[in-house]
């Protein structure tokens, strides 16, 4: 197994790990009014419900965690020639490592959207109990949310568009 295979698995588990208990935590620490907008003061203006912010967080996850994957599992199954890939006639000769780049490409996309849910639970439930953080405090997560998901949603075109090294038998 390569390391950055191994990388990626271990960064997938973790967030996973992650996602799950800041949702717990989370949940634990909302009212039954949980604020979702914030006005200029950094107060809350609009408010859902503790169960429903709930649902939607399990509904993210599963989708998240279950259907991804099996789209990536049906991704690797299709024939080469119909994949929108360039160089293709030289991945198609390399089969094996271009499945490898695309369950990786999926597996950290999944694995960053779970550390997105995560962090943006967690700071859900630190600006709704007025710790010492408030809202303003976080600005900076969305920037680093947007380039992280541009790095790796263009990581697998940009490393599909090498040529892979052709193994000397």
């Amino acid at each position: 197994m390569k390391f950055t295979t191994l990388a990626i698995r271990t960064w997938r588990f973790f967030s996973m790990i992650a996602v799950f208990g800041t949702s717990i935590y989370s949940y634990s620490l909302f009212s039954a009014d949980v604020g979702v907008h914030f006005d200029a003061f950094g107060k809350a203006d609009e408010f859902i419900g503790k169960s429903d912010v709930f649902y939607i967080l399990v509904a993210l996850i599963v989708a998240n965690n279950v259907l991804f994957p099996a789209l990536g599992r049906q991704l690797i199954k299709l024939p080469s020639h119909l994949l929108p890939i360039p160089n293709q006639t030289e991945w198609t000769a390399q089969r094996d490592d271009l499945n490898e780049h695309i369950q990786n490409w999926i597996f950290s996309l999944v694995a960053m959207i779970n550390t997105i849910i995560a962090m943006t639970v967690f700071v859900l439930a630190t600006v709704n109990n007025e710790f010492t953080f408030k809202i303003g405090d976080f600005e900076g997560l969305f920037y680093l949310i947007v380039i992280l998901l541009l790095i790796i949603v263009l990581a697998l075109p940009i490393r599909l568009m090498i040529k892979p090294k052709v193994e000397e038998l």
